[in-house]
């Protein structure tokens, strides 16, 4: 089957934007008809659920032949049982610039006049294909006079949906967890906020709070976030909306599903299908030297061991298949290490990088990730859009894995580029 020059995108991100730019008329709408006025409902904080599996581009479901496994379906450490020690002659070195968690591409955004309620949450839960739902909180406060809209969760569930840069930022989130209000560069500057300063907010009730500095929140039309403690502080609405990711099923079919588990009072607003380029950057004066982190890493392998990849790719792969080595597996179907090969694949693609000697070892990120780089070429990942989308597909067998790969992959592009 011929394959297109641009992939259709089942996510809200968009090439030129990035982030969770789709969200923002949405969301500011939501919160404005939700709260016009004071602010309401002082017991506010996110609630959140995951859905059907485990959060986006997982690899869950993948067949028994595909390259990577599910590996957000295993507990964390499982990688250290007796099959990965088999499979390892060393341990795997701890590189910098690991995000914690799988990041979540949100599909859709919803509201239900007066707010989402838990009996809400459920259906959406249950509904075929979500893999994770986050139920936001928020309102628009004013901060050191300038009118703001914040939203407020708890580090953990707030942390997969950001942009992959802030979602690596430890001193970022270690203000966030104090209690300090993180913002974008623009609003800092509206607000004259100056990291560390205290500052009067007045919300539903009156305050001060800690500016914690400046991060990509990804949500344009959203000013800030703060924690769940904070939030109910500031008494921001409950639950003024619900985000939705289920990347197997099409926006289309996602918005009618949500629709009819709210019922006709709801709205819910596709996060657009836009096409996105198969045309990633590649960089061709990568940094040199063996990699410190694995931004590195990813640059690096791409340059030397695939020229014409863009490293995007595999920080995409990377990324959803491990969380940059934070699940090692084994998976469900026995894949193992940061790019979560099948030992069979690995008997085959698996190389030494970067001058490491010894046995290929598939825990080891300098052998793993010029591995993927490796296979990826052969299998034409350089060899045009259509060439490219294959590879993907080859590496797992899911045409919805091959869109959340290039997805993720424009994000980095974006955020890094």
């Amino acid at each position: 089957m011929r394959l297109p020059n641009k992939i259709r995108r089942r996510a809200l991100l968009a090439a030129v934007v990035g982030g969770l730019v789709a969200v923002a008329t949405a969301i500011a709408i939501l919160i404005s008809g939700n709260a016009p006025s004071a602010p309401v409902g002082a017991d506010g904080g996110f609630a959140v659920g995951a859905g059907v599996g485990s959060p986006a581009g997982t690899g869950g479901g993948s067949p028994a032949g595909a390259v990577a496994g599910n590996a957000a379906n295993v507990p964390a450490g499982a990688g250290s049982g007796t099959t990965a020690a088999r499979m390892t002659s060393q341990a795997p070195p701890d590189l910098a610039g690991a995000t914690p968690t799988h990041l979540v591409v949100p599909d859709v955004i919803a509201s239900v006049p007066g707010g989402v309620t838990e009996a809400d949450l459920a259906k959406i839960q249950k509904l075929n294909g979500v893999r994770a739902v986050l139920a936001i909180d928020g309102a628009r406060i004013t901060v050191n006079g300038a009118s703001l809209t914040v939203l407020a969760a708890p580090a953990a569930a707030l942390r997969p949906w950001t942009p992959p840069a802030t979602a690596s930022s430890t001193a970022l989130w270690s203000a966030f967890g104090a209690g300090d209000l993180i913002t974008t560069t623009q609003a800092a500057a509206k607000a004259r906020l100056t990291p560390g300063g205290g500052y009067p907010v007045a919300a539903a009730v009156k305050a001060h709070i800690t500016d914690g500095g400046t991060a990509l929140l990804g949500v344009a039309g959203v000013d800030g976030v703060v924690n769940q403690a904070e939030g109910k502080k500031l008494g921001l609405v409950k639950n003024v909306a619900v985000l939705v990711n289920a990347p197997a099923v099409s926006v289309t079919t996602l918005t009618a599903q949500v629709q009819a588990a709210l019922g006709s009072e709801a709205t819910v607003v596709p996060l657009v299908s836009a096409e996105v380029p198969t045309s990633l950057p590649v960089d061709t004066s990568p940094p040199a030297g063996r990699p410190q982190n694995y931004l590195q890493l990813f640059q690096e392998s791409a340059a030397s061991y695939c020229p014409g990849l863009s490293w995007t790719v595999l920080a995409a792969i990377g990324q959803i298949e491990s969380a940059d080595g934070q699940n090692m597996g084994p998976s469900t179907s026995g894949a193992l290490g940061p790019m979560q090969f099948l030992p069979s694949t690995w008997a085959t693609w698996g190389i030494n990088g970067f001058g490491d000697t010894g046995s290929p070892n598939i825990m080891n990120p300098f052998d793993a990730v010029p591995s993927a780089a490796r296979m990826l070429c052969a299998d034409g990942a350089t060899s045009g859009a259509q060439g490219l989308r294959q590879a993907i597909f080859d590496y797992n067998h899911a045409n919805w894995y091959v869109d959340e790969v290039l997805t993720l992959a424009a994000e980095y592009a974006r955020e890094y580029g």
